[in-house]
């Protein structure tokens, strides 16, 4: 069946004489462009290297015609018959056809493009003898035309807008999306410099642009500002890519634009709500930690002032002293005290009223234009001299009862300056308010009733002292003349007992009063620490023996600069409390010496112990353990004053304790006070 190919190929080249001019065939044999002849019926006769490689084989002399094992289509993708064919079409009508594309699919199944020109062949008597045609393989031409066609299809229809420009700056493309950014048509833009979208004070961006693009640079994500056709700022981010000619060469660049108008807004809405939650979380600790409510409201109006961007801010807060008179006490920020003074408390007009009742917040673009404005005697609008208020933000601070109890107000003299935002975060801030100014107003309630208790404290205290004194001169004048009455006499001396103790807590309760007054009297002097602990340690073991007291002490004496008096008073608490929060047990251990510069003393029990939520307070004033039991009496002040004189001695007064299983106290002072 047929004849091999090399074979094929000899036969080809034997029948190179049987066409009119065998040395023209020669000539195409070398070129790059397939070229094959066939005769009247359509069977191959000749053919060169190239259309063998067009094929993808080698034909068969006389057996195959022209069409090989291709199957036909036209340019559009239609089926195209054999018969239809430029080659049949010109063997039927002995006429050279060419332009008509077509699409083949080879024998391999693979693709390809071909533009055949045909051209008849006749003999000597003018007789149709076969053709001859040369077959251009355009598959690279039109997959070039395809990708070019896609590509401007993508830049049509792209969302961001893409340009081309020549390296000097002159504008040679522009998409729909440009034209939709800057407002220029492409008939308009075409061939203009692209300084047109340019600021002029950013002029030089574009010298910077072009040296790199000439240096065969990539610019990526450069943000910056563009105007369009209107004169509008348009904030963008520019990619621009070089443009190479065939011969690698720059020859201009290509721009692809973002609009980040949207994203950067986005940003700066999105910092300006980060900063402005700062600011609350930072407004909502400083006031809250203010008891004070001038400091509270001064604070309040001036950041409220700052969030709102207002040129001037005011809180008029209404107060009822102690004789129910009603006065305003208010705070100003961005103008001087003087320039509210003068007009006193704000009316309660129309403009006001919504404010001072608690209606809600009132903004208003231009309060002068407003319906409520200028209805009232005697100023009917603005009094002269006031602030320029045109822009205007009122917003009311209510108690956690619902009252109001002032309002925030803010100006400016442009309009439109406040925006729902501002309203928001102000009102935030007057929520904040409220509840620093509760609590500033139970602060002072708390203070005036504890100033008013210590006085109390005091004056019962001095007048107890001397009735005390008495009874217990009386006590014991009975208690010599019972000497032969031992029943009496014990009796007797029970009742000097309880009024020891009862002289002791009247001299705690004066010694509170005079911490409270800063009048506490201190004598400070050199004295032996160490002699006056182990004399003071005989005193109490007497006074104490249900325990034994052990005292761990330096070998030899030791100075210390302080009030001895005071530091024995400190002693001598920790050790009652020491033996009295430790009935169960029989001993305490008290350890001193030195530490450092530091003289420390630890007082050691193994009693009941502290939890571990009270160990703070235990040193706060009339604060008691709980959970003691009902014979554990005390005013809780004891621990409290120890502080106090500790303190005064530039030391410090602490507590270590496991519940259940008893604790230790330490105090330290200075060795050397007048250092």
């Amino acid at each position: 069946m047929g004849v091999e190919p090399s074979s094929a190929y000899q036969t080809k080249t034997a029948l190179k004489a049987t066409l009119a001019d065998p040395e023209a065939w020669d000539l195409l044999e070398g070129l790059p462009v397939g070229v094959y002849a066939c005769d009247k019926e359509g069977y191959i006769v000749s053919f060169n290297k190239a259309a063998v490689e067009l094929w993808g084989r080698l034909p068969y002399i006389g057996r195959d015609k022209w069409f090989m094992d291709w199957k036909l289509f036209r340019a559009d993708g239609t089926a195209l018959p054999y018969e239809q064919a430029p080659m049949a079409r010109t063997l039927q009508s002995g006429k050279a056809i060419r332009g008509e594309e077509l699409l083949v699919q080879r024998g391999d199944g693979s693709i390809r493009y071909i533009l055949p020109n045909p051209k008849p062949r006749f003999n000597q008597q003018g007789e149709l003898i076969g053709a001859v045609s040369m077959l251009v393989d355009i598959t690279v031409q039109k997959s070039d035309e395809s990708k070019q066609a896609m590509l401007a299809s993508i830049i049509d229809s792209s969302e961001d807008p893409i340009i081309s420009k020549t390296l000097d700056g002159v504008i040679t493309s522009w998409n729909n999306a440009a034209q939709r950014l800057f407002g220029y048509t492409e008939e308009e833009i075409i061939g203009k410099h692209i300084t047109i979208l340019i600021p002029e004070e950013r002029h030089d961006e574009e010298q910077l642009i072009i040296s790199k693009i000439k240096a065969n640079e990539r610019v990526e994500h450069f943000e910056t500002v563009r105007k369009t056709k209107a004169g509008d700022d348009v904030k963008i981010s520019l990619t621009v890519s070089p443009i190479r000619d065939s011969d690698n060469k720059v020859i201009g660049a290509s721009k692809i634009i973002r609009d980040i108008g949207r994203q950067k807004e986005a940003e700066e809405r999105m910092q300006q709500y980060a900063e402005r939650l700062e600011i609350l979380n930072s407004i909502g600790q400083v006031i809250s930690a203010e008891l004070d409510i001038q400091n509270i409201l001064q604070k309040v109006t001036d950041a409220t002032t700052q969030l709102c961007g207002a040129q001037f801010g005011a809180f008029f807060h209404n107060l009822v002293n102690e004789q129910g008179e009603s006065y305003a006490l208010f705070t100003l920020s961005g103008a001087h005290r003087e320039a509210f003074e003068k007009f006193g408390m704000p009316r309660n007009t129309a403009v006001f009223h919504p404010t001072f009742s608690g209606e809600g917040t009132v903004r208003v673009d231009d309060i002068t234009k407003d319906a409520r404005y200028g209805k009232n005697a005697p100023h009917f609008g603005k009094p002269e001299g006031h602030l320029p208020v045109v822009s205007y933000l009122a917003v009311p601070v209510r108690a956690k009862s619902g009252s109001v109890i002032g309002g925030l107000f803010f100006g400016h003299p442009q309009p439109g300056m406040f925006t729902q935002e501002h309203e928001q975060l102000v009102e935030a801030v007057a929520a904040q308010a409220a509840v620093a100014l509760d609590n500033a107003k139970l602060y002072e309630d708390i203070k005036q009733l504890n100033e008013k208790k210590d006085e109390f404290i005091g004056l019962a205290s001095h007048e107890l002292r001397t009735p005390v004194t008495s009874l217990k001169g009386y006590l014991q004048i009975i208690a010599r003349n019972l000497a032969a009455d031992e029943k009496n006499k014990t009796l007797a001396n029970k009742a000097l007992d309880q009024v020891g103790k009862l002289t002791t807590l009247i001299s705690d309760l004066l010694d509170v009063t005079k911490i409270q007054t800063g009048k506490l009297p201190f004598t400070y002097a050199d004295f032996d620490v160490v002699e006056m602990l182990a004399d003071l340690r005989e005193i109490l073991q007497q006074t104490n023996p249900s325990h034994r007291l052990i005292l761990n002490l330096p070998p030899d004496g030791l100075l210390i600069n302080g009030d001895s008096q005071r530091i024995e008073q400190v002693v001598i608490n920790l050790v009652t409390n020491a033996v009295k929060y430790s009935p169960k047990a029989n001993e305490v251990i008290i350890t001193a010496g030195v530490q450092g510069d530091k003289f420390r003393v630890s007082v050691q029990d193994f009693g009941i112990g502290i939890q571990p939520d009270q160990l703070e307070r235990v040193f706060s004033r009339f604060y008691r353990v709980e959970n003691l039991a009902s014979h554990m009496s005390g005013l809780g002040i004891g621990l409290y004053i120890c502080n106090e004189i500790v303190l005064r001695h530039n030391g410090r007064l602490w507590v270590e304790s496991e519940y259940g299983k008893g604790s230790i106290f330490y105090f330290e002072i200075p060795v050397n006070m007048a250092e």
